[in-house]
C-alpha cells in the first residue's frame, strides 16, 4: 500500500509523458514511411532517397525552429489575446519560409547550396531542388499545429496531442500506400512522400485546433489580469523564443551540414549518393529509441505550481522536482536498455530496415555500423532536456544560446578531424553529430548550473535581508514572513 502511494506521485508524469513520447515515435515512423514511398519506386530508389532526404533536412531547418514555438503555447498562452499573438508570429516566419524555399527551387542560390556545396550531379540537385519547393508550405502548416499542441499541453490535454500526431502517421501512411498505386510513381515519384507528408500534417492540425476550440478556447480570459502578470507581449514571446529556436535550427541545421561533409568528403561520387541515403534510411530508424525523450523538458513547465492552469497544485497528489528527477533517469535507463536491445542484436536493424522502410539486405547492411553509434545519444539527449524544462520554467532561456554555438563548432570540427582518422560515410556523419551533442549537452550544463548558482546567491541575501527585517519589524508586519515563507518553499523545491 506504502507502495502505491510512492508511486501515485509518478502517475500524472506517466500519464503526461507517454502521450508526448508516443508523438515523438509517430513522427520517426512517419518518416520511415515515407522513405518507404520513396524506396518502392522500381528506377533510381537511391537517387531519389539521396533527393528527397537533401530536401527534407534542409526544410526542417525552417521547420524546426518554429515548431519549437510549443514552448511559448505551453509557458505564455494564457489568454485568447496571448494565442492571437503566438498565431501571428508564426505566420510571419511562415511566410519568410516560403520566400526562402521559392529562392532556393528558382535561383543561383539554390544551384550553389545544393549542387555545389553538397557535390551532387545535375540529377540529384535538380531533383532536390524541385523537392525543396513542393515543401515550402510545410513548415507554416506544422507551425500552427504546434503551437496549439502546445496550449494543450499547458492545459494537460497531452493524450490530444498525441492521438494527433498518431493520425498524422496513419495518414501519411494511407496516402503512401494510394498514392504507389496512382500514375505518380512514374509521372513525379517525389510527390509521394511529399503529398503525404502535407496531408498527414493537415490532419494533425485539423485535431489539435478542433481540440483547442472544444477544451480551451471558451474556458481562457480574453486577456490576462495582473495577478497572472497580463498578457505576454510579442517581445517577451521572442525573447523566449528565439533561443530555443536557435538551438533547435543549430540541430536541424546539423543533418544538411553532416550531408554536406559526408559527400564533399566522397568527391560526390556515387558512393556519396550512397552515403547520403544511407543517412536518410538510419535518421528516423537510430532516432526512434531516443528521440521521444526530448520531451522531458515540456514536464518541468507543465507542473510548474506556478502554471495557472496546473490543477495537481490544489489536489491531493504533488509532484516535485525531486519526483521529476527520479522520473528522468527512469527514461534514461528505460531509453538506453532499446536502443542496445535494437541496435546491437544480430539482424534486428537490418530486419527493421528491410522489412519497414523497404531496402534491400546489402543497403541495409551499411547502416549497421552508425545505427550502434546512436545507442550512445540517449545520454546527452536526456540532461539537455531535463536542465532546458528547469530553464524553461525560470523563463531563463537566454543562457541556452551559446550551447547551439558549441555543438555546431565541435560538429563540424569532428567532421574535418575524423576522415583523418580513416572515418568515413554515414559513420563519419552519425559519429560527428553524437559529438555535437556531447559539446552542447555540456554546456546547457554549464549554464543551468551559473543559474542555479545565482539563485543561490540571491536566496541568500534575501534571506539575510529577511531576518534584518524581523530584528527591526514591528509584531504586527508580516511581509517579512511572508518572504521567508516563499524562500522556504523555493528550498523545498530544491530538494
Amino acid at each position: 500500500m506504502v507502495k502505491l502511494q510512492a508511486l501515485a506521485h509518478y502517475w500524472p508524469l506517466i500519464r503526461f509523458l507517454v502521450p508526448l513520447a508516443i508523438t515523438n515515435i509517430a513522427i520517426d515512423l512517419g518518416e520511415q514511411a515515407l522513405n518507404r514511398g520513396i524506396a518502392s519506386v522500381k528506377e533510381d530508389a537511391i537517387e531519389m532517397l539521396a533527393s528527397y532526404g537533401l530536401a527534407y533536412s534542409l526544410m526542417k531547418f525552417f521547420t524546426g525552429p518554429m515548431s519549437d514555438f510549443k514552448n511559448v503555447g505551453l509557458v505564455f498562452v494564457n489568454s485568447k489575446r496571448d494565442r492571437t499573438k503566438a498565431v501571428l508570429c508564426m505566420v510571419a516566419a511562415g511566410t519568410v519560409a516560403i520566400i526562402f524555399h521559392t529562392l532556393i527551387a528558382y535561383t543561383d542560390l539554390g544551384y550553389y547550396i545544393i549542387n555545389k556545396l553538397h557535390h551532387v550531379n545535375d540529377s540529384v540537385g535538380n531533383k532536390t531542388r524541385k523537392a525543396f519547393l513542393y515543401l515550402a508550405a510545410f513548415p507554416l502548416l506544422d507551425a500552427m499545429a504546434w503551437t496549439h499542441a502546445g496550449i494543450l499541453l499547458k492545459h494537460k490535454f497531452s493524450f490530444l496531442v498525441g492521438c494527433a500526431s498518431i493520425s498524422d502517421v496513419i495518414a501519411q501512411i494511407a496516402f503512401v500506400a494510394i498514392l504507389l498505386h496512382s500514375h505518380l510513381e512514374c509521372l513525379e515519384p517525389l510527390l509521394i512522400p511529399i503529398l503525404s507528408l502535407y496531408m498527414g500534417a493537415l490532419v494533425r492540425f485539423t485535431i489539435v485546433g478542433l481540440g483547442y476550440y472544444r477544451n480551451i478556447h471558451d474556458t481562457i480570459p480574453d486577456s490576462c489580469g495582473p495577478e497572472v502578470g497580463g498578457d505576454a507581449t510579442f517581445k517577451k514571446m521572442l525573447n523566449f523564443w528565439w533561443p530555443l529556436a536557435l538551438i533547435l535550427a543549430t540541430q536541424r541545421i546539423s543533418r544538411p551540414i553532416v550531408n554536406l561533409f559526408v559527400s564533399r568528403d566522397l568527391k560526390g561520387s556515387s558512393a556519396a549518393t550512397e552515403a547520403v541515403a544511407v543517412l536518410t534510411a538510419t535518421y528516423p530508424v537510430g532516432h526512434l529509441p531516443y528521440g521521444w525523450l526530448t520531451e522531458l523538458r515540456a514536464v518541468y513547465p507543465a507542473f510548474d505550481k506556478n502554471n495557472p492552469s496546473n490543477k495537481l497544485v490544489n489536489s491531493g497528489t504533488t509532484v516535485t522536482k525531486a519526483h521529476i528527477k527520479k522520473f528522468t533517469f527512469f527514461c534514461l535507463t528505460l531509453s538506453v536498455t532499446l536502443c542496445f536491445l535494437v541496435f546491437w542484436t544480430p539482424h534486428v536493424s537490418e530486419k527493421i530496415l528491410v522489412d519497414i522502410i523497404g531496402v534491400d539486405l546489402a543497403f541495409a547492411e551499411l547502416c549497421v555500423v552508425p545505427l550502434r553509434i546512436f545507442s550512445f545519444f540517449p545520454i546527452p539527449v536526456t540532461m539537455r532536456a531535463h536542465l532546458t524544462g528547469w530553464l524553461m520554467t525560470l523563463k531563463k532561456t537566454f543562457v541556452l544560446a551559446p550551447s547551439s554555438v558549441l555543438r555546431i563548432i565541435v560538429l563540424i570540427t569532428s567532421l574535418i578531424v575524423l576522415p583523418y582518422m580513416g572515418v568515413h560515410g554515414a559513420t563519419l556523419g552519425v559519429g560527428s553529430l553524437l559529438a555535437g551533442f556531447l559539446g552542447e549537452s555540456t554546456m546547457v550544463a554549464i549554464a543551468a548550473f551559473y543559474v542555479y548558482r545565482k539563485q543561490k546567491k540571491k536566496e541568500d541575501s534575501d534571506d539575510e535581508t529577511a531576518v534584518e527585517g524581523e530584528d527591526s519589524a514591528p509584531m504586527n508586519e508580516v511581509g517579512p514572513r511572508e518572504e521567508t515563507d516563499d524562500i522556504v518553499e523555493l528550498r523545498e523545491e530544491d530538494e
